[in-house]
């Protein structure tokens, strides 16, 4: 299990609209960890390792894509079994 860590703008003042997804090595999506209205601060989520179906994914290179507001930002992830 893994814990990631994001903020949303703190000059935010309403809610708005945030995904935070993962995806495998060739660019398919893997979980959707994130899909809410969420204001300004400081979150983390956990993932275990599992895709949106619960099963278990392979060892290897995951991204961690964020979209809010019409921005990206993304880091790398490895996991390793």
């Amino acid at each position: 299990q893994t814990l990631i860590r994001y903020a949303i703008d703190p000059t935010q003042a309403a809610p708005i609209e945030v995904r935070l997804q993962l995806f495998n090595a060739m660019g398919q999506s893997v979980r959707a960890l994130v899909n809410d209205l969420q204001g300004a601060g400081s979150y983390s989520v956990a993932w275990d390792g599992t895709d949106d179906n619960g099963d278990r994914v392979a060892s290897g290179i995951y991204m961690a894509v964020l979209r809010s507001r019409g921005r990206l930002s993304s880091s790398k992830l490895m996991l390793l079994r």
